[in-house]
């Protein structure tokens, strides 16, 4: 797979559109995708967990996450904009780009929303973890003031999720939401073998293979999940 030349830094938005087609398409490609899925999961999840949230306390914390989402949305969407990527095309049901199918659903109540914090959060973890190198430096910085953001809601899905597994119901709760939610979350990795991956990591925009993004994550959600004294369901035979 050949490289451009190293050191390959692009800084700002003008020097982007100064570069190759392939790597400006790429770059749009993916602040697209966050954009898209950060609003999706901030719509879907986020903001009705509110209505879901049992005390004024976590409460608090849904609002919070909630408002901290769609400014991921707006951070990404400001990326976009800045190199021509028109709003509408940012903005599920606008645009002919769909949001993950984790998106396609409708929330079930505070466990799952929990739930969804713990692993789901954490397979995002991942995907910014895979930017803070990136060869695009409006993309790092992005990564590096979101990573903190993501880190807090994944560490509020586990101590949810650890309070709610001390009753029966709640563990029951809990458990349901990951047999609802873990099958659909490998996918956010991209399929093996992937073209785009190939490009993104030629550019120095991603770091890892799919694979082994996907590999890490199942180890990490292995270990959150039994932490809890739950178990992870088995995923379909690919």
């Amino acid at each position: 797979m050949p490289t451009p030349a190293a050191p390959f830094v692009v800084a700002t938005p003008a020097e982007l559109l100064q570069q190759p087609a392939e790597y400006q398409e790429l770059v749009k490609k993916i602040i697209v995708s966050h954009a898209i899925n950060e609003l999706a999961g901030a719509t879907v999840y986020d903001e009705p967990a509110i209505a879901f949230a049992p005390t004024p306390y976590w409460k608090w914390h849904a609002c919070r996450i909630a408002m901290e989402e769609y400014g991921h949305h707006v951070r990404f969407a400001k990326m976009g904009k800045a190199i021509g990527v028109a709003e509408d095309t940012m903005i599920p049901g606008r645009t002919e780009k769909r949001s993950l199918n984790i998106f396609d659903t409708t929330l079930g109540g505070w466990a799952e929303f929990c739930v969804l914090k713990m692993i789901g959060d954490l397979a995002e973890i991942l995907q910014v973890e895979d930017l803070l190198s990136c060869s695009y430096v409006p993309l790092r910085k992005a990564a590096k003031i979101t990573m903190p953001e993501e880190k807090f809601h994944a560490t509020f899905g586990e101590r949810a999720c650890a309070e709610l597994v001390q009753t029966a119901e709640g563990r029951s709760g809990v458990q349901a939401g990951i047999n609802k939610l873990f099958p659909t979350l490998p996918a956010f990795f991209g399929r093996a073998n992937s073209k785009n991956n190939e490009l993104y990591r030629k550019w120095g925009i991603k770091e890892r293979t799919n694979e082994a993004m996907r590999a890490d994550y199942l180890e990490r959600a292995r270990v959150l999940v039994e932490k809890i004294g739950l178990k992870l369901p088995k995923l379909p035979a690919a």
